[in-house]
């Protein structure tokens, strides 16, 4: 059975009318199927299909992102890679079930797969903790990160969660370090780690695995350092003001890319990639090979400093900037053009109104004389 979201009404209305002319089956017994109708309907579906989710606000798409029928990382894990083989356990606490991990290979490359995963149903839901992982989770994820490093393997994550298990048993088992310790790892592989944001990327669960050197999110997915709800919760003590936060995190991946947060975007099918889970598996199998492929020639320590320079320049675009290079080199802080004639124009201010106040006298000057 087919889940609708609240804007998807008159698409429901459409499937519905298209699966009864479909029924051979009516009142008065067996009746001819109108094929020109079927199709007429099918047309009309994709058309709105096209236009609703072309047009969709940054809460819809945050709607979309937690769409129950979406594919999760375990479907992806078993339509992309070949020869998975799932390892478990932090060694020090106990295994995290919200967190897939394994070694497999794709097109014959071994990689690391690290996939939250939420869960299909309600039973599995509340054993996977709705893709909130705890301390364990990321211990697990460092441990086999490190491994990875070792054996010059890339590290392949999909992040879908609504953030890091916030619960009493998890800060007593020490969550904010756990997270500050993925971080770390994350950005000192000297392999290169992609992550793709496939649903839901919220919070420090979400950063704790994407520190990446490639960082690609799905067209409809969202990526923010805490849910439209809780911000409006804080700012406005209103969660009912979600539509307007959403707004204001700038979340979706369009937004994302033009402020350089991300690398890149993969188009969904029409109305989602829950309408065609296998094409969206396709799309995504196809970014990791291309995106692997950049990185097969480089050093461990190009691949380091490269995913340095990347995080280094986010948000350098106005103001200040720090120049970075792949070797390391040249990290001094230097202002932008812009920034150092703000800068000129304030330091000179008394000089430079004095010699306009004269240069406006010369002018009168000579226009009356």
């Amino acid at each position: 059975m087919k889940n609708y979201l609240e804007f998807e009404k008159e698409i429901k209305n459409l499937e519905d009318d298209l699966e009864s002319s479909k029924n051979p089956f009516e009142k008065d017994g067996i009746s001819e199927v109108d094929t020109v109708k079927i199709q007429k309907i099918q047309n009309e579906i994709n058309e709105k299909l096209k236009s609703t989710y072309s047009e969709l606000n940054s809460w819809q798409k945050t709607l979309v992102a937690r769409h129950e029928d979406r594919p999760r990382a375990n479907f992806y894990i078993k339509e992309i890679f070949s020869d998975f083989t799932l390892l478990s356990g932090d060694r020090l606490f106990g295994d995290d079930k919200s967190i897939i991990a394994g070694f497999g290979r794709i097109e014959n490359k071994s990689v690391l797969i690290l996939g939250q995963e939420k869960g299909e149903d309600l039973n599995s839901r509340m054993e996977r903790n709705f893709g909130m992982m705890k301390p364990e989770g990321y211990r697990k994820s460092i441990r086999l990160m490190k491994l990875a490093d070792r054996f010059r393997i890339p590290v392949i994550t999909f992040i879908d969660t609504p953030g890091a298990y916030p619960g009493i048993g998890a800060e007593q088992r020490g969550q904010a370090i756990a997270i500050a310790n993925s971080i770390e790892c994350c950005m000192s592989l000297k392999v290169p780690n992609i992550s793709i944001i496939i649903g839901e990327g919220g919070s420090g669960g979400a950063i704790a695995l994407a520190s990446s050197n490639k960082i690609i999110m799905l067209e409809h997915s969202i990526y923010s350092v805490i849910s439209p709800e809780g911000c409006a919760s804080i700012l406005w003590r209103d969660p009912s003001k979600s539509l307007e936060a959403a707004d204001a995190m700038k979340l979706t991946s369009k937004e994302l890319l033009k402020l350089g947060i991300i690398d890149e975007i993969i188009d969904e099918p029409i109305g989602g990639a829950h309408r065609d889970n296998k094409e969206m598996a396709l799309q995504i199998k196809k970014s990791i090979l291309e995106n692997l492929k950049v990185y097969e020639n480089l050093s461990g320590d190009e691949i380091f400093n490269l995913r340095k320079a990347r995080f280094l320049k986010i948000g350098r675009d106005k103001g200040f900037k720090r120049p970075s290079d792949i070797n390391g080199q040249n990290l001094a802080y230097s202002e932008s053009t812009i920034s150092r004639f703000i800068e000129f124009v304030k330091d000179r201010k008394k000089l430079l109104l004095s010699s306009l106040i004269g240069l406006i006298a010369i002018i009168i000057l000579s226009v009356f004389l």
